[in-house]
């Protein structure tokens, strides 16, 4: 910075410097200088985000600045990735895996993009994925009020649960329906209590309603406990009933209906929202596609631990699936598991396109025939600036600009490569598929031949054992502090910083040209096609190398549209081409280079050598 005070290079990279100092504030600051000395730089832009990104109440500010990085320069594959990281942390899924696979068609070898492509696919979630980090709150205020949700909600149901338990046990047990029945009324006293304790640790209720509707799990916590409070009410209202019904020891079959399920859902209600929940997060997302693009990054250690996730999230789907089978009430139907060795075959050998092998679908600019530059689409979204091999910078579509190439689909193997190392790695793992093999052929061997009961009884074991390795596997992870099982294990990766590049500064040469010249085009964009018109002069260039040039009301336009455009300045020695983004700012558009060349005229050294 010192030696070139007018660079926005330095600031970039002493922005990048801090940020991994921990000095967040200093490094945005940085990045925003960056951005004031070059404004179309699509680097500085990505720079910016990539600070504002670690404040959570400046995620909308990240975002615009990312986009921004996308619009200047669609063709880089590092604005497309971090796009899709904040999509990500978000919950966005579909719009950060279309990030993610415009980042690896510019660039098929990003392991980062293709790590986080497979969590897309697999539906991952933050810890916080109550908290939208859009939000202006502090993430501290909703993890504290979540806190508070989940305390109300647990100590509502453990209450009501021995409380109901208490007063059937004082009603059936000992004939005091009547005292039983006023002291369940009276452990009702207590929810207000509880509730407008847990009530005053929220702060940010105008934002409850939002978080209950991003956290699935959280809505689910809260409405069980409010179920609970009315099936509570129910089963002491229905204790008079008891009284008359009673004979002997039992109940008579028409009368406790609503007293037993009312006690089997406060009773009960904990273990079945974790198995609905443990069937959700099972059945949530695409595990096979996630494992195809965790296999295509051999080596990294992030990829390798969510492998291995994503195998434990294939085995569960086999496990509720043989459950379900199992469950069927015809024993012949049992050779439906057929369809579960007959799934893990089709998984290990399927296949699927790599989408990120070959370069972009769309039109790509070619050269011109004429003497001018072309202007076409080079990345399917928006238009890039050719050169052409004549003398002069005149616009005119080239010969290959409408040519497509499409991605060439290469079939790679999901299960076969990635199974057996992982097996090894994970003996719980390989143990649970295993016993999962053994359920399946011992259903299915049940249903061949009626009456088999050892062949049910086999299966029913290996998958209690199966559902134990998970558990032991699970609790062996938390004792030791390791990464489990389960989704909270899997670990976005980092991408390697894409905005290092030094700036595209202008010679002495070009400078002089760009401001005495009166041979000076503006090439953009326009509605039907390239278009070029002739400007005066470039009013001034910057000591940073901007150029600002005044253009017609349709430049204005266009670069509203599309801001690459390029500048074709010409000098009785030489003609000068720069490339780079048009911002608008009052009178003029400023623009910032991107890429300079400098050519001579053709025929100067064929009439020097005559």
């Amino acid at each position: 910075m010192d030696r070139d005070p007018h660079g926005e290079w330095g600031h970039r990279l002493a922005s990048l410097a801090l940020e991994r100092l921990g000095r967040d504030s200093e490094a945005v600051a940085s990045a925003q200088e960056a951005v004031r000395l070059a404004p179309g730089s699509w680097a500085a832009r990505l720079r910016l985000a990539g600070a504002l990104r670690r404040f959570p109440a400046r995620w909308r500010e990240a975002w615009e600045e990312a986009r921004r990085a996308v619009r200047y320069a669609p063709d880089e594959p590092g604005p497309h990735a971090l796009s899709g990281d904040l999509a990500l942390i978000r919950g966005e899924h579909d719009a950060a895996a279309a990030s993610y696979r415009a980042a690896l068609r510019r660039d098929p070898g990003q392991p980062g993009a293709r790590v986080n492509l497979g969590l897309t696919l697999l539906r991952w979630d933050r810890h916080r994925d109550h908290h939208d980090p859009a939000w202006e709150a502090d993430p501290r205020d909703t993890g504290r009020a979540r806190r508070a949700l989940e305390t109300w909600s647990r100590r509502i149901r453990l209450l009501l649960a021995l409380a109901l338990t208490a007063v059937s046990v004082a009603g059936l047990g000992f004939d005091l329906y009547q005292e039983a029945r006023i002291a369940g009324y009276a452990v009702l006293a207590a929810v207000p209590v509880i509730t407008w304790r847990q009530a005053a640790r929220i702060t940010v209720w105008p934002l409850v309603p939002a978080m209950l509707g991003r956290d699935l799990w959280l809505s689910v916590s809260v409405t069980v406990a409010v179920m609970t409070v009315a099936a509570y009410v129910i089963g002491v209202a229905g204790m008079p009933a008891l009284e008359i019904t009673l004979t002997g020891s039992f109940l008579a079959p028409a009368a406790g209906g609503e007293w037993a399920g009312a006690l089997g859902f406060v009773l009960f209600n904990a273990p079945a929202v974790l198995v609905l929940r443990l069937l959700v997060e099972a059945w949530r997302g695409r595990p096979v596609r996630a494992l195809a693009e965790f296999a295509q990054v051999p080596g990294d250690a992030v990829a390798c631990r969510d492998t291995d996730v994503t195998l434990w999230v294939i085995a569960g789907r086999a496990w509720w699936t043989i459950l379900t089978l199992a469950a069927l009430p015809w024993p012949r139907m049992a050779l439906a598991a057929l369809a579960v060795p007959l799934w893990f075959a089709l998984a290990g050998r399927w296949s699927r396109p790599d989408r990120g092998a070959g370069p972009v679908a769309g039109p790509v600019a070619g050269r011109g025939d004429g003497a001018g530059p072309v202007v076409g689409r080079g990345d399917g979204a928006g238009p890039v600036v050719g050169r052409g091999d004549g003398a002069g910078p005149v616009a005119g579509p080239g010969d290959g600009a409408r040519s497509v190439v499409r991605p060439v689909a290469v079939s790679r193997p999901v299960l076969g490569p990635v199974l057996g190392p992982v097996l090894r790695r994970d003996r719980w793992l390989a143990a649970a598929f295993v016993l999962l093999a053994a359920a399946g052929g011992c259903l299915v061997a049940a249903g061949a031949v009626p009456g088999w009961t050892r062949a049910w009884q086999g299966g029913w074991a290996a998958l209690g054992l199966a559902a134990a390795a998970f558990a032991i596997r699970a609790a062996t992870a938390w004792w030791r502090g390791a990464p489990g099982p389960t989704r909270a294990s899997l670990v976005p990766r980092d991408h390697p910083p894409a905005d290092l590049g030094p700036s595209s500064g202008l010679t002495e040469e070009v400078r002089h040209a760009a401001t005495y010249s009166r041979s000076v085009v503006l090439s953009y964009a326009g509605p039907g096609g390239p278009r070029s018109v002739a400007v005066s002069a470039v009013t001034s260039v910057s000591p940073s190398g901007e150029m600002r040039v005044i253009a017609g009301d349709e430049a204005w336009e266009a670069v509203e549209r599309d801001p690459r455009v390029a500048v074709f300045v010409g000098d009785p020695r030489f003609w000068a081409e720069v490339r780079g983004v048009a911002i608008a700012d009052n009178d003029v558009l400023r623009i910032t280079p991107r890429e300079v060349l400098v050519r001579e005229y053709p025929g100067r050294h064929q009439a020097r050598t005559r």
